[in-house]
């Protein structure tokens, strides 16, 4: 089985604070995606290049202490793609991509963080950008090879991913228009959506985020904004997944799922 990991560090110096290091050794994933290190070059040299005997690439944000996403991994890489769209989100870190390439496969990881906009309208434009660009260039890719995109989406995609979804419907994250997008990428485009896949019907253990306020977390009022997307043939491929709540590195809960490919 390849155990593959995708986790919001919300700051990976904070993550690793809190036994992050220590949980990988444990659970001994064969990757591991990251989004949101908020950390620079410096930052990591000497002390993140690994994490429990996994070496790390990364794509991290101009602006300190902002975005960033990585990948941590046990093999070595034929290829590593930093960024996609040569312009504003590069320049925000958020898209890294792992080729994993043989003559019988051309596989690809993606660690990808996409935009919040809870905190405007300005953010709310720039996210929707980024659903406009990352659309088009995910059905390049798959047009090309096999993926598995594991994702801080920053979308509840239906009902069942959030507790309060009545009184969400006006609220970033929840909004007609990024469900569409949602529906389209799965549909239209033709990327499965592995969590669900694997559990069709799931509500309250399936949260992967729960705000700071209100006693969210202790009451289980989350939102599942982490996913595993991948293309069909890799999808079949998918047999357990978990989503380890009680694991408190950041407010997001690290998703593993397990594949029955060769590593």
């Amino acid at each position: 089985m390849f155990k593959l990991t995708s986790l919001n560090l919300n700051g990976i110096r904070s993550a690793t604070s809190k036994g992050l290091e220590a949980w990988l050794h444990q659970s001994a994933p064969d990757c591991i995606c990251v989004q949101e290190i908020k950390a620079q070059a410096p930052d990591l040299a000497d002390r993140f290049e690994h994490l429990a005997g996994l070496k790390g690439y990364f794509h991290l944000a101009d602006k300190k202490g902002y975005s960033g996403v990585g990948v941590y991994s046990r093999a070595e890489p034929t290829d590593v793609i930093a960024g996609f769209d040569g312009g504003e989100f590069d320049a925000e870190g958020r898209y890294l991509e792992l080729r994993f390439d043989t003559p019988a496969a051309k596989r690809s990881i993606i660690s990808c963080y996409f935009p919040s906009g809870s905190s405007g309208e300005e953010r709310q434009l720039a996210k929707y950008r980024f659903l406009n660009l990352i659309y088009p260039h995910l059905q390049q890719l798959k047009a090309q090879r096999e993926f598995i995109v594991c994702s801080d989406v920053n979308i509840a995609h239906q009902a069942i991913d959030l507790k309060n979804w009545k009184s969400n419907q006006k609220n970033s994250g929840f909004l007609p228009e990024e469900r569409a997008w949602m529906t389209k990428l799965l549909d239209e485009g033709g990327l499965v959506d592995v969590y669900r896949q694997l559990h069709p019907s799931t509500t309250d253990e399936a949260y992967t985020w729960w705000s700071n306020r209100g006693q969210a977390y202790a009451k289980n009022v989350g939102w599942r904004l982490d996913y595993h997307l991948a293309t069909p043939a890799l999808a079949q491929l998918a047999r357990t997944t978990t989503i380890f709540k009680a694991e408190k590195f950041s407010d997001h809960a690290p998703i593993t799922v397990e594949y029955d490919f060769a590593k």
